[in-house]
């Protein structure tokens, strides 16, 4: 018995070494990267398996849509009728991701691979110059919102420390490739999906590209998978790139400090023009709350993530919660407030003490993306005007917060019935 399994043990590497090299051998006109990653069986073999992460159960990969760990070599696997079709394929896998195509195993193949070609915008600018050159300057390849956030709170001297220590070598590496839209979803926690149809380049694809770096707040309420209703665009078969146009998601050529400076973002207006409403109530709340209130106070479905513990070595904690306050760029309009709890050590360990933390609130305006024609405010004005439902209170503000969250209140006044 034991001299049959140390048969066994000893055959199956030989079959297997001589399937690799009659695979490679056989395949004289292809490169050694179509042989391999157009075969399932090969990428079977060679592909490892990598570790789940602690605390995410297997089959749902930090964020959706699922991979199982034992399907992971479908991340690489490439879809071999698009070797003829796809025009990107004419000059060869090397093109883009260099390596040795002639390579006859896995490691002098990957000899110099370059896994992520769009990093280095020059690659797709070869061919898509104008697209490439405004992507360069947009938010989501610069993240210059994620800083523009922060640096309120920082002295001139903690600002340069966080440029340094913490910006480039943390918030940066979330900025979106080509390649993370168009080819192959995004890297979340370690972790992606893979090709989005087999390496092809494809236009859009919202659910497995905008989803899984938005996933954690806007897409799960959008579609319902918070809890709750789903957005009533969503239910009406709209995604993301109904509202949000090609030129935001590329840039337009401008660099901005963050998205609040974008002319061109959404706006329910461009589809609901006020002043058009068919019902007469309804044309009269719009015309008296119009530059008082925003269209998400009002038609906000219902809770929507906040997060709880950043930054504190415990992990966030998302807790679903609907806050009404004073939009804290302007002052001016009531609207629907998420909470973003930078507390006054976040960047302790750095050497940042936030020597200005008090200067910006931890309640931020957010464009909640769980929007319902009726909602509990829409069919009465007791909902705010008696019972001040969801109004941000002084008891309700979290420990040791910004004192600029105080200055987010507000209590709104009783109106006279007829």
């Amino acid at each position: 018995m034991k001299a049959k399994i140390l048969l066994i043990s000893l055959i199956v590497p030989i079959v297997l070494c001589f399937f690799l090299y009659s695979s490679l051998t056989d395949a004289k006109n292809e490169s050694s990267c179509i042989t391999c990653h157009t075969s399932e069986t090969l990428l079977k073999l060679l592909c490892k398996v990598p570790e789940i992460p602690a605390g995410v159960a297997e089959g749902r990969a930090g964020a959706p849509p699922p991979v199982k760990a034992q399907e992971y070599y479908r991340v690489f696997l490439v879809d071999k009728g698009l070797l003829e079709k796809d025009t990107h394929f004419k000059r060869g896998c090397g093109y883009c991701h260099k390596g040795d195509e002639a390579g006859v195993d896995k490691e002098s193949a990957h000899k110099g691979l370059v896994r992520r070609p769009s990093d280095n915008l020059n690659t797709c600018r070869k061919c898509h110059m104008k697209t490439a050159q405004n992507y360069g300057n947009s938010l989501h390849y610069t993240t210059a919102g994620q800083r523009t956030g922060v640096i309120g709170r920082f002295s001139v001297a903690e600002a340069k420390i966080f440029d340094e220590k913490v910006f480039e070598k943390s918030c940066r590496s979330c900025h979106a490739s080509c390649g993370d839209c168009h080819v192959q979803s995004p890297v979340i926690g370690g972790i992606n999906i893979g090709f989005i149809k087999g390496h092809k380049f494809v236009k859009k694809d919202e659910g497995k590209t905008c989803a899984l770096c938005h996933g954690g707040r806007v897409y799960s309420e959008f579609t319902g998978g918070y809890g709750g209703n789903a957005d009533i665009h969503y239910q009406r078969g709209m995604l993301c790139m109904g509202c949000h146009k090609t030129t935001e998601m590329h840039g337009d050529g401008n660099r901005y400090l963050s998205r609040e400076e974008i002319k061109e973002k959404p706006s329910c207006g461009n589809c609901h023009a006020p002043g058009g409403e068919k019902n007469l109530v309804t044309r009269l709340a719009h015309s008296k709350h119009e530059g008082k209130v925003s269209c998400y106070a009002c038609h906000c479905g219902g809770e929507y993530h906040n997060c709880y513990n950043c930054h504190l070595g415990a992990g966030a904690v998302s807790q679903p919660g609907f806050m009404l306050g004073l939009n804290p760029r302007d002052r001016k309009t009531v609207t629907t407030l998420r909470l973003v709890p930078a507390v006054r050590d976040t960047f302790l360990t750095e050497g940042i003490k936030m020597a200005h933390f008090d200067a910006l609130p931890n309640y931020w305006n957010s464009p909640v993306h769980n929007i319902r024609k009726r909602t509990d405010r829409t069919r009465s004005c007791d909902s705010c005007h008696i019972d001040r439902k969801g109004f941000l209170t002084k008891e309700m503000l979290i420990e040791n917060g910004s004192k600029a969250n105080e200055r987010l209140l507000y209590t709104p006044r009783p109106i006279d019935k007829y």
